[in-house]
């Protein structure tokens, strides 16, 4: 089955503990900060609906219950939501590898993004990739003048992913945390826990011969988790309402 964005899924990570902006938030779990009146992971998946992605898995983990009681309460339109929680921390590629099998889903592909940063990437062109049978996934690049505070996306020639380096200054190509699966590779993944997307679902599967494209964008992208970008976040969600499915 070849994958568009009609026949995917969503896993939306949730499980952080967001301790840099804890003092901010309380008692709420970092992808729960409130923005422009609505949990600033709801916005995420309004996101996704506008896309017209119709199915995401919440990953979650540190206060679960308070997402989970929320898209109960307050659920998008268009999108069925449904949450799976860790019973311990698993890192990024457990908590994906989790939720994923907990689902028991077998779309053609899985697209995994964070539930505390939003990039506007076109979902259909990175869909539209696959096609490219030699493909096992794809990956989302935010271009940007300074990555000093993200990990940078090194490419091959032909633009599929040679690595991951660490932060390091100037103009290039960050990691939006923004990645398409078959659902065929997701088996391939490391069994053990806490596992992590960038350090060793990345590497394991670069070493088996496995090729990703890295499909670079300008888009509007913000991460709210430092002190100095949350305050940031009405402003972007206002500045691209476009974005999101109707309220």
């Amino acid at each position: 089955m070849q994958p568009s964005v009609s026949n995917i899924s969503a896993v939306i990570l949730a499980g952080g503990f967001g301790t840099r902006i804890k003092h901010l938030l309380g008692e709420l779990p970092k992808p729960m900060a409130p923005v422009a009146g609505r949990p600033f992971v709801e916005w995420v998946a309004r996101y996704l609906a506008r896309q017209g992605v119709t199915r995401a898995v919440l990953s979650t983990g540190h206060l679960a219950e308070t997402i989970e009681r929320h898209f109960q309460n307050a659920p998008v339109a268009g999108m069925n939501v449904s949450c799976v929680a860790e019973t311990s921390p698993l890192g990024t590629g457990g908590g994906v590898a989790h939720a994923i099998r907990t689902s028991g889903e077998t779309p053609a592909a899985w697209l995994v993004l964070n539930g505390d940063s939003l990039v506007f990437a076109d979902l259909r062109e990175a869909a539209a990739a696959l096609a490219d049978d030699s493909l096992g996934g794809v990956i989302i690049g935010r271009e940007v003048p300074d990555t000093s505070r993200y990990g940078t996306i090194i490419s091959h020639a032909d633009g599929t992913l040679a690595r991951f380096e660490e932060k390091r200054p100037g103009r290039g190509l960050i990691n939006a945390g923004v990645y398409l699966f078959r659902h065929s590779l997701v088996e391939k993944f490391p069994a053990q826990t806490p596992l992590s997307m960038e350090k060793e679902i990345f590497p394991a599967l670069l070493a088996r011969g496995v090729r990703f494209k890295v499909l670079a964008t300008s888009a509007p992208f913000l991460d709210i988790g430092t002190p100095e970008s949350l305050p940031q976040a009405d402003g972007f969600i206002a500045e691209n309402r476009g974005q999101f499915a109707a309220e």
